[in-house]
């Protein structure tokens, strides 16, 4: 099974929120994770990003892979 941490989309019609998620690659954006590491609000007047870094290396260590969007707002 391929991992990836990706963003994960909630909120409403435009307002977003993101949570930061491992899931299998090959499912939709939204669809079922293996387990969620944290979040990142880009509508917040700074812009929030919380995430369990222990958890996110212990994923990357095991083999996942990052999308490019996680990978600049974690700054891995």
């Amino acid at each position: 099974m391929a991992t990836v941490v990706r963003l994960t989309r909630m909120g409403r019609k435009k307002k977003p929120f993101y949570r930061i998620a491992v899931t299998d690659s090959r499912k939709r954006r939204d669809g079922g994770w293996i387990e969620l590491i944290g979040y990142y609000n880009p509508m917040a007047e700074q812009k929030i990003v919380q995430f369990d870094e222990e958890r996110l290396n212990y994923w990357l260590s095991v083999g996942a892979k990052m999308s490019d969007r996680v990978k600049k707002i974690t700054g891995k």
